[in-house]
């Protein structure tokens, strides 16, 4: 469920975390601002969707907050957890504020979503439980982050071609999952009536 919380200030929530001058920052307010306006142009054309655009830009910015606590050097990112880990450790960082709808978005964006069957069979150290998205906005969100990598710092957006090439390296199931986002945002449902639509 997302935290009904209109007035919360994305970048100074990054702030907060990556002080002003920080590679850190400066990567994760770029690729906020990518990923939000590839979502806001998805919803341009997707008007059979009805998803909360605010919401959206707000979780755009905030989804990797949780980067500072792996060992990312190519991100300046110092610390000492895989990065597979930075999803659950930004909906651990955002639950503490309060924001528990957008540490949701964090935590199932990664890789197209990870179920429990992945993780113990890949033994990856996370929690063992779906981390899947689910409503409109977290699966916007995990879609349009897939167009972009931090470390080229948004300088190409990715083809789908490349977004699944790039995904299958980890696990077959992901670019299924990730091809199904990419039906949901791009073909309009023959049901659809007007700019509802039941997802």
């Amino acid at each position: 469920m997302k935290t009904l919380i209109k007035d919360i200030d994305p970048e100074a929530i990054i702030t907060r975390f990556y002080p002003a001058g920080s590679r850190t920052r400066d990567l994760l307010l770029r690729h906020g601002e990518l990923v939000g306006r590839k979502a806001l142009e998805i919803l341009e054309r997707a008007d059979w969707l009805n998803a909360d655009r605010e919401f959206v830009l707000q979780t755009a910015v905030l989804h990797d907050i949780g980067i500072g606590r792996t060992r990312s050097p190519e991100l300046g990112c110092m610390g000492t957890l895989p990065y597979v880990c930075h999803g659950v450790e930004g909906r651990a960082i955002l639950d503490q504020l309060g924001l528990e709808g957008h540490g949701l978005v964090c935590e199932r964006h990664v890789g197209v979503g990870i179920g429990a069957r992945q993780t113990v069979q890949r033994k990856l150290p996370l929690p063992i439980r779906d981390m899947f998205p689910l409503s409109v906005e977290e699966r916007l969100i995990c879609y349009a982050d897939k167009f972009f990598s931090k470390t080229d710092n948004g300088r190409h957006e990715k083809t789908i071609d490349e977004i699944t090439a790039g995904l299958a390296r980890y696990d077959t199931e992901y670019v299924d999952r990730f091809l199904v986002l990419h039906r949901l945002f791009t073909c309009k449902p023959v049901n659809a009536a007007g700019p509802r639509d039941s997802i």
